[in-house]
Order: C-alpha cells, then structure tokens, then sequence
C-alpha cells in the first residue's frame, strides 16, 4: 500500500468506526416513549412475569414471552422468562404483543375485555365474527432485528405498534388503582389457559388489576370455560378449572357488584 493510498484509507476507517460505534450505541439504548412511564419497566416485567410462570397453571410448564402496551397501541416493554432467546417458543413474541394489542384495544375504562372473552363471540356465526382480521399485524414490524436484542430493554417493537387481534387466553388490560386504563399486557408460550392464568398472574404482581367490570366470571376479564364468552379448555379440564378458582382477585371492587 502507498503512502497516498494509506492516508487516504485512514479517514474512511475512523469514519466507519464511528459510524459503527454510533449505531451500536443506538441501538443498545432503550427507547420506550414517554406515555410508557406509568406502566411497567422491561426489569418489572420480567419480574413479574417469572413470578406468575412459576404457580401451577395447569400448563406445560413452558417458558414465557411478555409484552405491555400503551393505551395508543405502543409497545413499551417486551421480556422474556428463559435464560435464553431459545428457551421459549420464538414465534410467541408477537403473539404476546399481538395479546397486548387486542386487550387494550378492546377494553374500556368502564369494561375490559380478556382476549380469552373474545374467542366464542368470533366462531362463524357468533356476534364478532370477523374481528380477528380488523386490525392485522404489520409483519414488517414484528419482525425486525436486530433478533439478538428481542426480549431486552432495547427490544425492536418498543416504541412502535405492532397491530394484530388474537382470540385466544393471554392478554389483560392494565388498570391503575384510580381507575385509569394504562395498556394491556400480553403473555405467550403455553397453552390458551396457561397463558391466560400466567397473565393475570403478571397483572396482579404488577398491582394493575384494579378492574372495574367484564364479560367474565365474578364480572371482571376472568376467563370462562362456560357461557356465551367462553372459550374452550387445553389439556384438563378440572385442574384448569382449579386455576382460575385459586387465581387472586382482582383489586377492584366490580362495577354494579
């Protein structure tokens, strides 16, 4: 290499070196927007979410993925159980989001809606049928890398919305002790009833069940294995009926209860 060629190759490198260490840096920096900070850090999260995964939920005693959403649709926080990336089914990331996204879609700060109450009401002929293809997820979205950062503090879904509607036990909305609708949490990689029960579990760790009425048995979001927002049972019947009569109550006293 010439001299000539040599001084022209050093700027480039410290050039590229920077740029490097920028969008490292970038990227490694959480990025939850402002209207996340009344609702659980990626640390809470995860806390909580390894406390409720391991109760007896009647499941395959998987680990999870965990997801929290703003009430625009936000994803502020996503984690997982697992030591691992791989120690939990992968594609249960964006269903957890997709989880998050629907409860609080769907609930008001008068009646919150459990993704678990959706599934019999968007069966062909059912009062909702259709539903679950309204909001589709933007794939583009879900599945953007940096893959080595899914489930961190820097996760690519925070900050963004993902979209998507799911039908099937796993999301809650998140309701603040006045009452406020704050977002919804989302929880994947079990069956439907597991993950419903982890979630609530979650919620109720998280101190954001303050629910003030729904679709479920004991009028609030509970999940219902009878009745006309039911959805149907995983693996056992009488041990997931166990769960969710040993399940805590919500914080709020229900309204019209």
């Amino acid at each position: 290499m010439s001299v000539r060629t040599l001084k022209l190759a050093i700027p480039v490198a410290v050039t590229t070196l920077v740029l490097s260490a920028s969008l490292t840096a970038h990227a490694a920096k959480p990025v939850a927007p402002t209207e996340c900070a009344a609702l659980p850090t990626h640390t809470q999260l995860r806390d909580a979410l390894v406390a409720a995964r391991k109760a007896d939920n009647a499941g395959f005693n998987l680990d999870m993925w965990g997801a929290v959403v703003a009430r625009s649709g936000t994803v502020c926080a996503v984690a997982f159980t697992g030591k691992g990336l791989g120690d939990q089914w992968p594609g249960s990331r964006a269903i957890s989001a997709q989880k998050a996204y629907t409860a609080n879609a769907f609930s008001l700060p008068g009646l919150a809606l459990a993704t678990a109450n959706l599934y019999s009401a968007v069966q062909p002929g059912g009062s909702l049928f259709g539903l679950q293809e309204s909001n589709p997820v933007n794939p583009a979205v879900a599945l953007q890398g940096p893959v080595a950062a899914w489930g961190q503090p820097n996760d690519p879904l925070v900050g963004q919305r993902m979209g998507g509607v799911n039908v099937f036990g796993g999301g809650l909305a998140l309701y603040g002790e006045q009452g406020a609708l704050l977002g919804a949490v989302g929880v994947s990689g079990d069956s439907s009833c597991a993950d419903h029960a982890i979630a609530w579990r979650t919620r109720n760790h998280l101190k954001l069940d303050y629910v003030p009425s729904g679709v479920g048995p004991g009028g609030v979001d509970q999940i219902a294995y009878q009745g006309d927002w039911k959805q149907p049972h995983c693996i056992k019947a009488e041990l997931e009926d166990a769960v969710v009569r040993g399940l805590p109550a919500t914080r709020a006293k229900p309204v019209g209860r």
